[in-house]
């Protein structure tokens, strides 16, 4: 038995216990027709699917990996689901810390209609990607078909860019949160924001909240405490200065200070964007 193998027999295996389980087959590097398991899960009574259940995540050059490695671990946990990572090639992507990752769908071989569609977030790349016209059509395109279309942190940026947030309520990281009215956004001071079928996370680590909770829209609370089981997200942070409002002012002000720049350039970019589409 593989490696991989065996990992997934001992998710599928924890799940069992809880009432839910783990993905049972790693992706392929071509797009899936559908994900094969090996488990009869029959027996352990799970909330089927509602349908086909294809879930994209749009990464580009320089885009934060947490933002979509943490909602991707959730939504690998939905038995059934194809789960992608689209980006213009194939070719490797170097994200915003330097992870590279290889994307398994490009935009010319991506479903026209998605059940998800996640863009993630992160600083000079995102407004990179809202300055290139391709990746822009393709999110416009695919996030307009989608039955969900969502971001998590600045990656709310994007889907304003592309017009896809004009009258929806949503979130972004709290650096920029205060530019998603430029694109007719209502912003919303919470960590996740559903508005009909627009979900936003906050910045970074609330892709994880984000993930789950789009894993309880698309299946039930039940089969989301299984997968947060599974991947035991228990947060005990060492210190509380994960929110502006809590954490110590001096680590405010170093840190607002240190993304002043990138803030005044997203508010250009941001506005440029929305120029264009206005015209």
């Amino acid at each position: 038995m593989t490696e991989d193998q065996s990992r997934r027999a001992a998710l599928a295996a924890a799940l069992a216990v809880v009432g839910a389980a783990r993905a049972a087959s790693a992706q392929p590097a071509t797009a899936p027709a559908a994900t094969q398991h090996e488990h009869d899960m029959s027996r352990f009574h799970l909330a089927p699917a509602r349908g086909p259940e294809d879930i994209a995540f749009l990464i580009y050059p320089g885009c934060t990996a947490l933002d979509f490695v943490g909602p991707h671990n959730m939504f690998r946990g939905l038995m059934g689901a194809t789960v992608r990572l689209v980006a213009k090639t194939r070719e490797p992507i170097v994200t915003d810390t330097g992870l590279t990752v290889i994307p398994d769908t490009d935009f010319a071989s991506c479903p026209e209609r998605l059940t998800v569609l996640c863009v993630p977030g992160g600083s000079e790349g995102t407004l990179g990607a809202m300055e290139d016209a391709e990746t822009m059509a393709f999110l416009a395109d695919r996030g307009a078909k989608a039955q969900w279309a969502t971001a998590v942190c600045t990656g709310s940026l994007l889907l304003g860019a592309a017009g896809l947030l004009r009258g929806y309520r949503a979130t972004s990281h709290w650096m920029t949160r205060d530019l998603l009215p430029i694109f007719g956004a209502i912003p919303v001071e919470q960590r996740v924001v559903i508005d009909r079928n627009r979900a936003t996370g906050g910045g970074v680590t609330a892709g994880i909240d984000f993930g789950l909770t789009m894993v309880a829209a698309l299946r039930d609370d039940a089969y989301a405490k299984a997968v947060q089981l599974v991947a035991e997200y228990d947060p005990e942070p060492p210190f509380d200065a994960g929110n502006p409002a809590r954490a110590p002012a001096e680590t405010r002000e170093m840190i607002t200070a240190m993304f002043a720049g990138f803030v005044r350039r997203a508010r250009v970019v941001s506005s440029a964007s929305a120029g264009a589409l206005a015209r």
